[in-house]
């Protein structure tokens, strides 16, 4: 499909050797010198009369001016990272904010609360936190700058100050969203490309996620029947005395086999799948950052639409025609921006994830391979010391 090319042109100039491709891809846009660095990590949990939850530990070191430290730690949960999302997404409604996971993540391949649960949660709640730090924009929130910082007691004093952006502007946002239907009347046309863009990208990435968790239940069923498989031929050894020997060696090859696929699995479930899960999301955020924009659009374009239809207030109408045709113009600036950062974003991480499944592809073949050929050359040598012994007189 020629329109997600980019995605997957890979330059000829990457060396054969797997080991080596895998610095071959970078953010281009990482700056050189970073001044705020944040950890997510020793997750506990808390046990009350009314809930059960989780909290986790967010380090933060930096040099910036603004900050009364350099560094801080305190713990969040994760209704906390919601709230900062909602407050980011009402700050800069035409910025891409990066996704955090769903209250449940990955259905069906892990338990809440169970220890793989947790250390998913976290590694995607301090990849949350850091993709925020790295934006250009974000970084700089008021908002942003109180997690980090603020103790569990201040933040919580912090969020009853009243109702947010959108709570306060709800119906308004909800006339201005019901008011534009289908196309934009006056949208440019950079931004149509965008939206269809991003409806193939969406088709491609849940595809890709149905195949990638399709592989994984495979992977995961004949892991456990070569699990069994193995301890039949060290059992059945027992009993031929003749082949014994040789059938300990395929229960050996059996169970080497079964460590490097427990180990594939893992590669898979760890970097695969929650990257692509990650971008399907993203996919539902820039689709709403793009429904946003247009609201704006939507809301200049009635305003025009008056202004032409009324002979009174004409001066009123143009003041806040004026207003939104600086907002508009605010609004198509950043999401182009951010439109190019995330598209570059995203391509460097689809290239280093699929360069990861294929080296750890091509290292669990050949182990099992070299296994394989291992016992096949033992069971040669020993066919021909059989041989020469039965040709002696």
């Amino acid at each position: 499909d020629t329109s997600l090319t980019e995605v997957n042109s890979f330059s000829p100039s990457i060396p054969i050797s797997p080991s080596s491709m895998i610095n071959q891809y970078k953010f281009e846009d990482e700056p050189e010198i970073r001044d705020l660095f944040i950890t997510v990590d020793d997750p506990e949990s808390h046990i009350t009369a009314i809930e059960t939850f989780i909290t986790y530990r967010v380090v933060t070191k930096t040099s910036r001016g603004e900050f009364d430290s350099s560094e801080y730690e305190v713990r969040r949960r994760y209704q906390d990272f919601l709230w900062l999302k909602s407050k980011l997404e009402e700050a800069h409604p035409t910025l891409i904010i990066p996704p955090l996971p769903e209250k449940f993540i990955m259905k069906g391949m892990v338990e809440r609360f169970s220890d793989e649960f947790i250390e998913t949660r976290r590694k995607a709640l301090h990849k949350f936190l850091n993709r925020i730090a790295d934006h250009p924009t974000l970084t700089f929130n008021e908002d942003f700058k109180i997690f980090l910082t603020a103790q569990a007691w201040e933040l919580s004093s912090h969020k009853k100050q009243g109702p947010g952006l959108l709570s306060r502007m709800g119906q308004t946002v909800r006339a201005v969203a019901s008011s534009v239907r289908g196309a934009v009347k006056n949208r440019p046309g950079v931004f149509t490309e965008m939206n269809d863009y991003m409806e193939t990208f969406s088709q491609k990435i849940n595809l890709l996620d149905k195949i990638a968790h399709r592989i994984y239940k495979e992977e995961r069923d004949y892991f456990n029947e070569m699990k069994e498989y193995g301890p039949i031929h060290t059992l059945w050894s027992a009993s031929e005395e003749d082949i014994a020997d040789s059938l300990k060696g395929i229960a050996s090859c059996i169970d080497r086999c079964c460590k490097a696929t427990e180990k594939r699995m893992a590669g898979l479930s760890e970097n695969l799948l929650p990257i692509l899960h990650e971008y399907i999301l993203y996919s539902e955020i820039l689709m709403g950052v793009l429904k946003r924009r247009d609201q704006i659009q939507g809301e200049l374009d009635s305003k025009v639409d008056a202004l032409a239809n009324k002979k009174t207030e004409k001066d009123l109408l143009s003041e806040e025609i004026g207003k939104l045709e600086d907002k508009v113009e605010r609004a198509n600036n950043a999401l182009k921006a951010d439109w190019d950062r995330w598209k570059q974003n995203m391509q460097c991480d689809m290239r280093s994830t699929f360069t990861n499944v294929a080296e750890n592809n091509l290292h669990y073949y050949e182990e099992c391979l070299a296994t394989w050929e291992s016992f096949l050359a033992s069971q040669t040598v020993d066919l021909h010391v059989e041989e020469d012994s039965e040709e002696r007189p």
